[in-house]
């Protein structure tokens, strides 16, 4: 129990810092990442950078490639990109090793002090997260020192030391290093420990590098399991994590095991932790060049454990994806899209309506409901999807991105639900074979023309966030409200002169109602645009 304790608790600390020190530079690179990722992917060697330079930030690189998964599940990236991040994510993980190896302990008290007294004293959002940089930093060394020193009495245990005579089998090793990093979920975490078992006289170098060899396949069951009930393009992408870090662990141990073993202890003669650190590099920077040319030969072979097509039907949304999440910039832009799309669908939903109750083309209704349910569904979704997405490190902006967000589709689905009005008393009109004047066809065309103008007008200032197209939605709609007193008001002389039935005029009268609500919340949605400008 006196080892278990200060072992067990740094462990914690140590992940603890590695992710408070991820938030704190995640949110210093804001929406920065967003663009690093979407402009820099397009080549599988500028994937490789991206991989690498992301993994730095985030301090993770299961949790990159679980990023990588959900991009490739929601059409982001393609899996050619997907193995160049993958790669460099490989190489950007190293950076925690070689930050434990400088052996820190002494300054993370300082860190932390600097850290907190930053965050107590600023308002300013950049201060607040380099002082979250500074904290996790400082909170990851003590992590690092108490694992350390409650080590240290395993030494005399001599059960301990036949544990590790048994690992010199570099298979056990391996095994020993997989399950520790399958258990601890984190490479760096399991290195870091490696570190100080090493630092501490426990192990040799020549018993940490199978374990370390080990750890590096460890670390792709994070991306495996993630990829459960992702798309089969997805489970290629964790497939591929999982082949890369296999095949570089066989020719490692095989082939480069002795000679970079001898290299790293030339280097760094004195210092054990740092010859892990080094090690740790040069395994993940030479396993990339070695296999990079080779990148279309991974791909294929995933394509050969995991075969066939995925199935593309609208069950619900398609862009949104919840291991993106930890990427918020990146998520919000997802979630972007799906209310664009649920936005398209409206509009489709509405020019069919048009067809139903004027032109009386029946044999449509069922398509119109059909989408409504769909639209229903985006909705909701991408509502539980906001919901969780809140509860990430989100910047002001970000928070206030999502309030608009959940707003505009609100607003979205009420028009949706007003054109399912509509189609509803198309039904009426065609199982009572209700009929319009002329006149009444005209005035319902022209309205329907107009509300069809303003929705698509609202769609296209929503996703391209146009200032211009917003105010023309607001001219538009006052154009709509004046139609309909007027529409309404010819309608009551048609009626008083008898050329109407009732029926005909009660559903001409809804309709016209349906169409000005209609217009109504394309107006919201477009003031949630123009306040963007403020």
């Amino acid at each position: 129990m006196d080892i278990a304790l200060p072992v067990l608790g740094g462990l914690g600390l140590l992940l603890y810092g590695m992710n408070v020190m991820g938030a704190g530079l995640q949110k210093s690179a804001g929406t920065k990442l967003k663009r690093i990722i979407e402009v820099l992917t397009k080549n599988i060697l500028m994937g490789v950078f991206v991989g690498a330079l992301v993994t730095m930030i985030i301090q993770s690189s299961s949790a990159t490639t679980v990023m990588v998964i959900g991009f490739v599940n929601a059409g982001i990236m393609s899996l050619v990109q997907a193995t160049g991040v993958i790669m460099g994510a490989n190489i950007g993980t190293t950076i925690t090793a070689q930050l434990i190896a400088f052996n820190l302990s002494d300054y993370a008290p300082i860190a932390i002090i600097i850290g907190v007294g930053l965050w107590i004293t600023t308002s300013k959002k950049k201060t607040k997260d380099i002082a979250e940089v500074l904290i996790g930093f400082g909170i990851l060394f003590i992590g690092m020192d108490m694992m350390g020193n409650g080590l240290k009495p395993l030494a005399e245990l001599p059960a301990f030391t036949n544990i590790m005579t048994s690992l010199n089998n570099p298979i056990l090793g391996m095994l020993a290093g997989f399950a520790l990093t399958t258990i601890v979920q984190s490479s760096s975490a399991s290195i870091g420990l490696v570190q100080a078992l090493a630092s501490q006289g426990l192990i040799s170098i020549n018993l940490a590098f199978p374990i370390l060899f080990g750890e590096n396949i460890g670390t792709t069951t994070t991306a495996l399991i993630s990829s459960v009930g992702a798309n089969k393009t997805a489970k290629r992408a964790a497939i591929i994590h999982f082949l890369f870090n296999f095949t570089g662990t066989i020719v490692f141990m095989t082939i480069l095991r002795y000679p970079i073993q001898w290299l790293v202890a030339y280097m760094s003669p004195d210092n054990v932790a740092r010859q892990i650190a080094n090690a740790h590099s040069l395994f993940n920077i030479i396993n990339v060049i070695i296999q990079l040319p080779f990148a279309k030969f991974l791909v294929k072979a995933a394509q050969w454990l995991v075969p066939g097509d995925d199935r593309k039907e609208d069950l619900g949304s398609i862009y949104l994806d919840s291991r993106i999440i930890e990427t918020p910039s990146i998520a919000l832009g997802q979630a972007n899209k799906e209310v664009i799309r649920m936005g398209d669908l409206v509009l489709e939903n509405l020019e069919l309506s048009r067809q139903v109750l004027v032109e009386k083309n029946y044999d449509k209704i069922d398509e119109v409901l059909e989408r409504e349910r769909l639209i229903n569904k985006i909705e909701r979704e991408i509502t539980e999807y906001l919901v969780l997405l809140s509860n990430a490190v989100l910047s002001d902006q970000q928070h206030n991105e999502i309030n608009s967000l959940l707003y505009t589709i609100n607003d979205m689905e009420r028009i949706g639900d007003h054109v399912e009005n509509i189609v509803e008393l198309s039904q009426y009109e065609g199982e009572h074979n209700v009929d319009f004047t002329k006149e009444a066809v005209d005035s319902l065309n022209e309205m329907f023309n107009k509300c069809i103008e303003v929705v698509g007008k609202t769609v296209k200032a929503f996703e391209f966030i146009n200032e211009d197209l917003a105010k023309e939605v607001l001219t538009i709609e006052d154009e709509i409200d004046s139609l309909e007193k007027k529409n309404r008001k010819d309608h009551i002389e048609r009626l008083n002169k008898k050329e109407c039935e009732t029926e005909s005029g009660i559903i001409f009268l809804d309709t016209i109602s349906n169409l000005e609500r209609v217009s109504d919340h394309s107006v919201n949605i477009a003031m949630y645009v123009l306040d963007k400008f403020k």
